[in-house]
Order: C-alpha cells, then structure tokens, then sequence
C-alpha cells in the first residue's frame, strides 16, 4: 500500500476561520476527513502533519524519507522563501506535490512566485479544498507509473 503525508504549513491550523473568502469555510480536520475518504478509495495510506513552524515542517520532510512514497504539501508563506524547506524536499526526492487553496498567481505580487515548485513534480492552486483531492489523485497517479 503507498503510503503518502499531507504536510501543512502556518496558519492552516486556522482554515475555517481566516479569511474565509480566500481560504473558504471547512476546518483543516474537514480537509482532511475528505482526503482520508478519498485515500480509502484510492487504496492508499495517509497521514497528516500540520506546524506554525519551518524547522518542525523540515524535520518532517526530512522523516519522510523511507518512511512516505509521496507528499502533498502546502507550505502556506514558507511556499515564497524557505529555501530550506526546498532543501529538504531536494534531500530527501521522495515525489511532492505543491498545493494551494487560492490562487497564488491571482493574488498579490510577493504570493506569485514559488520557491518550492522546482523541486516538486507538480503545482495545483485556486481550487480550494479540492486542491488537495487533485494534488492526491495527481500523487497517486505519478507513483503508479513508477512502478
């Protein structure tokens, strides 16, 4: 069975409740009771992690290695300047896919440019909660072909 994590950065703790007209309604917990039903019928396995704080997401990328097949990762703010959580993705290449609940080239100019994007196999964004259902399909799909 794959086994993928869901990894979320600062202030998605908050979905639901910031700025609902950017970032919608449901509650992180809503996302991701919809991608684990999603996950059950792809057949895959999911978990989920979710910090305010840049080491503690590095660490976890770091912890994917031999452990994940695959990430799906909305790094929120950190998407236009961690270099280090582009690091990590490179150090470990274990397929990440990019994911945003707006759209990121709509919005202003600093939130257009991502540093992570060359470091993973694919971006989605603008779709709201439906970005991580097509970043997890999209995952799902790139992992099959490799094997």
């Amino acid at each position: 069975m794959k086994r993928i994590i869901v990894i979320n950065g600062p202030n998605l703790n908050m979905l639901g409740v910031r700025e609902p007209g950017i970032y919608g309604t449901m509650s992180l917990k809503d996302i991701e009771d919809n991608i684990r039903r999603q996950a059950e019928q792809l057949g895959v396995s999911i978990a989920f992690y979710q910090s305010n704080h840049e080491g503690d997401i590095i660490d976890r990328i770091h912890a994917a290695l031999g452990e994940t097949d695959g990430i799906i990762l909305n790094a929120g703010a950190f998407t236009h300047y961690s270099y280090a959580i582009r690091d990590a993705i490179n150090a470990v290449k274990v397929p990440t896919v990019e994911v945003h609940l707006s759209n990121i080239h709509a919005r202003e100019a600093f939130r257009h440019h991502s540093v992570l994007a060359a470091e993973t196999i694919g971006q989605i964004a603008g779709f709201g909660e439906v970005s991580y259902e097509l970043g997890l399909l999209a995952l799902v799909r790139h992992l099959d072909k490799q094997t």
